[in-house]
């Protein structure tokens, strides 16, 4: 298997050859823990509007811009769910096994799911039963599972792979699989992981923007021009929400509100909205405020995650 290295200088994409300036050591783990923070403050923040509608948003909340918990499950302030303690088990697999090791990784989801948390989605529920049951690590293809629970997670893969795309794309997958086996689930989340892979490497929003422009021309089902307006839990519903409103807001708060304001599965568009503008604007565009809200046990985690991932990463070399 080729192995593309990164060095901190220059690069490329591999579809656009559009050369790049590479961050230096210490700004690619910024923005690295930039975009799992951002996930984290995506999900707390969506969470309370999670199933409403607009409508119902605007008139409980007038704009919903604070950290408050609540919602249908009940959450403390700054609590997040499912989007993000999917996320650490992913990462937690990693750096445990030291590599890639898929059945550690579901038996991070096995343990999470024992260990009775606040919320699991049913395509999820239903893919880590069967691996307690049957010790499968792969799910059947199902037109059912186009769902955003691989989507949501894939975080800790993007930054684990940094440097290499051959290897994003079967990690990717592989993780996608435990639950959900489905095409439109598999290529949104390779994309997103090239999407990070390239904001971690130095892209703005402009650049980002050609290269989803670019997906969305050959993967029509994600066209988000005209926007449609849906925010649901099905992985065509909730790229479109991300991309409409990454691409059209100019900082990470803007962003955020924007997202979570649209309702539906807020908390999962929230996380990914956050983790890519997360990346895009670094640790600095995100609100004090939130900041400041976000459980202190998950900010700890997810940065030290964020770092372990990037700096251990088979493919990413670095010049010192």
């Amino acid at each position: 298997m080729a192995v593309s290295t990164i060095f901190p200088g220059e690069s490329y994409n591999r579809e656009t050859m559009h050369s790049i300036q590479i961050p230096d050591q210490k700004q690619i783990v910024d923005k690295a823990k930039a975009a799992f923070v951002g996930l984290a403050i995506g999900d707390a923040l969506g969470a309370t509007c999670e199933f409403m509608t607009p409508g119902e948003i605007k008139l409980r909340y007038g704009v919903h811009k604070q950290i408050i918990g609540k919602g249908w499950l009940f959450l403390k302030a700054g609590q997040v769910t499912d989007d993000t303690e999917m996320s650490i088990c992913i990462g937690r697999a990693i750096r445990d096994s030291r590599g890639w090791n898929l059945r550690a990784v579901a038996e991070e989801f096995a343990d999470w799911v024992r260990g009775r948390p606040v919320d699991v989605g049913s395509t999820c529920s239903r893919g880590i039963r069967n691996y307690l049951i049957h010790q499968t690590l792969e799910m059947p293809p199902s037109r059912w599972s186009a769902g955003n629970g691989a989507l949501m997670r894939m975080l800790p893969v993007a930054l684990y792979t940094l440097g290499n795309d051959e290897l994003l794309t079967q990690y990717v997958v592989e993780q996608a699989h435990l639950t959900h086996n489905n095409p439109l689930s598999d290529a949104a989340c390779i994309f997103f992981g090239r999407l990070l892979h390239e904001a971690l490497t130095g892209a703005g929003l402009n650049q980002l923007q050609i290269h989803t422009d670019d997906f969305v021309e050959e993967h029509s089902d994600f066209n988000y021009h005209p926007y449609p307006g849906k925010s649901s839990a099905y992985v065509v519903d909730t790229v479109q929400t991300v991309f409409h409103f990454l691409f059209s807001t100019a900082t990470f708060e803007e962003c955020l509100i924007g997202t979570v304001n649209q309702g539906g599965d807020a908390d999962t568009t929230g996380a990914l909205a956050g983790m890519l503008a997360g990346a895009v604007h670094g640790i600095e565009g995100i609100p004090k405020r939130w900041l400041k809200r976000l459980d202190s046990r998950v900010y700890s985690e997810v940065e030290a995650l964020s770092e372990y991932l990037v700096t251990h990463s088979p493919a990413l070399v670095i010049k010192t």
